[in-house]
Parts: C-alpha cells; sequence; structure tokens
C-alpha cells in the first residue's frame, strides 16, 4: 500500500497523460485568434475642392478563428475623424471602417496614415489615403 502512495504522490498525472493534454489545448486556444484581413488598405481619393469632407470606406474581414475587436483608431490630424464597429467581428464575417477627411484646413498634396488597432495577431493595421485639395 506504501509503494503504491509513493507513486501516486511523485507524479500525480499517473503517467503524464492529462499534463500533456492540457498543454495541447492550452497551446490550441492560445493559436486560435482573431486575424484582420484588409481587403484594400490604400485609397486615392484624387482631386476635392477646400472645404469637401471626403468619406472613405475601408473593408476588412476577420479570417481568424476568435471574435475580432477594433480597440482603437489613431489618425494624424483633427481633420481626420473615423467610425467603426463597436462590436465583436465574427471569424469569416465582413465590415467596413469609415474615414471621413474634412477639407476645410488643409490644401495641396495630401497623404495620411491611420492606425487601427485590433486584437488580431497583427495588433496594429495601417490605412493609407492621399490625393489633392484643390484651393477654392
Amino acid at each position: 500500500m506504501q509503494n503504491n502512495l509513493n507513486i501516486i504522490y511523485k507524479n500525480p498525472f499517473r503517467n503524464g497523460r492529462v499534463f500533456c493534454f492540457l498543454l495541447l489545448l492550452a497551446f490550441h486556444f492560445s493559436h486560435s485568434q482573431s486575424k484582420i484581413e484588409l481587403i484594400d488598405a490604400k485609397k486615392n481619393f484624387g482631386f476635392v475642392k477646400k472645404g469637401e469632407v471626403v468619406t472613405l470606406k475601408y473593408a476588412f474581414k476577420n479570417s481568424g478563428k476568435s471574435p475580432l475587436f477594433i480597440e482603437d483608431i489613431k489618425v494624424q490630424c483633427s481633420c481626420t475623424s473615423f467610425d467603426y464597429p463597436k462590436y465583436p467581428i465574427l471569424p469569416n464575417a465582413i465590415d467596413t471602417i469609415i474615414i471621413y477627411f474634412d477639407t476645410k484646413t488643409v490644401y495641396d498634396r495630401q497623404d495620411r496614415i491611420v492606425e487601427v488597432f485590433t486584437n488580431s495577431n497583427s495588433p496594429i493595421q495601417k490605412l493609407r489615403f492621399k490625393g489633392v485639395v484643390l484651393k477654392p
């Protein structure tokens, strides 16, 4: 009886199968992340008159296995604003980020980058837009 207790005490998982299973399960769940896939990350709005608001739509897909969350968006200046889904994007779902570029304070060539922060395996994605704002 004492000999059997020593074996169980030394190796509570008996032959380690339970431990290996739990380790494999933890590895699987840590790698089944969301994955943002931008359909078109670069836009050219062409020529617009100063004072117009340019609306740009960026489609993206969650090609991962877990829900995707957009956590934050950072813009370069106050002339740029945005709208994005505040709810989780399910696997294989497609949604849109909308960027609004107000041209009343800018003119000439414009080349802007918007950073999108997500819970994806690539947490920071960059959206880019460019064009020319003409003086009235």
